[in-house]
């Protein structure tokens, strides 16, 4: 059995909380924080689950199993 990781980033909207998996390009939302990763989990489940019936498993297991993953907060000014 494999272990898959991936990574849940979070933010704060006017009507609550987006969350998305960029690996898969899934994305959920929530209330409150805790509902959007327990959403976003569901979701990235629901998606595994589909990616495995469809054999495209070996196209996205690197993404969820590299060691190496970063994040970076960047900014920009627009006028």
């Amino acid at each position: 059995m494999k272990v898959l990781e991936y990574t849940g980033v979070v933010w704060k909207e006017s009507d609550g909380y987006v969350s998305k998996c960029p690996e898969l390009g899934v994305a959920s939302c929530g209330d409150t924080f805790e509902e959007a990763v327990f959403n976003l989990k569901e979701a990235v489940d629901l998606y595994l689950e589909n990616a495995e019936e469809l054999g495209l498993m070996e196209d996205i297991e690197e993404s969820l199993t590299s060691k190496e993953k970063y994040t970076a907060h960047l900014e920009v000014t627009v006028q």
